[in-house]
């Protein structure tokens, strides 16, 4: 069952999500620069922790979206 939310609390919950969704992004190509100044460095500790948070931040950013979607009513 969809929630029934008016045109202005859709913009709002749409706009928060989109800024979530950038914020995310911008993260990980931080962690991807991160990584590959310490790997170049010789500094392969921080490989895997790395790997590991921005698995973390895909797996936020899909959910983000399939909301998104669900909200839109494009979604399944």
């Amino acid at each position: 069952m969809k929630p029934n939310l008016t045109r202005a609390q859709k913009n709002t919950i749409i706009n928060s999500i989109a800024m979530l969704v950038g914020l995310l992004v911008v993260l990980q190509l931080w962690l991807l620069t991160a990584t590959m100044h310490a790997w170049m460095g010789r500094d392969h500790s921080l490989v895997w922790p790395a790997v590991l948070a921005s698995l973390a931040c895909f797996v936020m950013n899909s959910f983000l979206i399939r909301r998104l979607e669900y909200l839109t009513g494009r979604g399944n």
